[in-house]
């Protein structure tokens, strides 16, 4: 090999080598990018619900007191109270000096099956023969939050009565659109134990624990009929 190929051959070598390079994908980032903190944007505030002050009476058509529990593990089933009456009473300059009282005639409970409604109207359950109604007054109101009370009252089911709480929320309150008299709507739902009231047959396997939601309307009386 003569000396002109010897020094020929290192430098194509070189301009491969160079031209592979050049080629070659560049090694990944595998440097993780750095976190941003982006503030959480802050929940929409709450408009306060405005309820006229007066007496109002409960409309049963648009009341609902719905109870579930839970069979054996199995199943949640439900029953409801209609024919619910009621008045409440709403102060907005003081609200505790509100107060609420209900009554419950168990001939409007309902479970969605006939034979079981009997069962629970029997001895077992409410005795509803000897003990035809249950009854709810308030002992306690008070703000909880925006558009939110605490209802805390006396709940009596076979003539056995109980403290309650119920956490309540302003549904909406202004001119019935109907009526035209001042009307509000409320949720509330609290849990009891059937056994503080009597009612406590084949606990624990059907859960002691009963859920209570409850519904309802109120309107207050047409300024005539209230003078009267």
């Amino acid at each position: 090999m003569n000396t002109a190929t010897k020094l020929l051959l290192p430098l194509s070598l070189a301009a491969v080598l160079a031209a592979c390079a050049q080629q070659a994908p560049a090694p990944a980032d595998t440097t993780a990018p750095a976190a941003t903190t982006e503030a959480a944007p802050a929940a929409p505030e709450v408009a306060a619900i405005a309820v006229a002050s007066g007496t109002y009476k409960l409309d049963p058509t648009h009341t609902d007191v719905l109870a579930q529990w839970n069979h054996m593990s199995f199943s949640n089933p439900t029953a409801h109270f209609g024919t619910v009456d009621g008045t409440l009473v709403y102060n907005a300059d003081d609200v505790s000096q509100s107060s609420v009282e209900v009554t419950l005639p168990l001939s409007g409970l309902n479970s969605f099956t006939a034979k079981f409604d009997e069962h629970l109207r029997s001895a077992d359950f409410f005795d509803a023969a000897t003990f035809p109604v249950a009854t709810f007054k308030s002992t306690k109101v008070e703000a909880a939050g925006t558009n939110k009370l605490t209802v805390t009252g006396d709940l009596t089911i076979k003539d056995q009565t109980k403290p309650v709480v119920l956490d309540v929320t302003v549904n909406g309150a202004g001119e019935h659109p109907m009526m035209k008299v001042p009307a509000v709507g409320f949720d509330a739902t609290t849990t009891i134990k059937r056994t503080d009231f009597g009612v406590g047959a084949y606990a624990p396997n059907v859960s002691d624990e009963v859920k209570l939601r409850i519904t309802t309307e109120a309107t207050q009386a047409p300024a005539e009929t209230a003078a009267e």
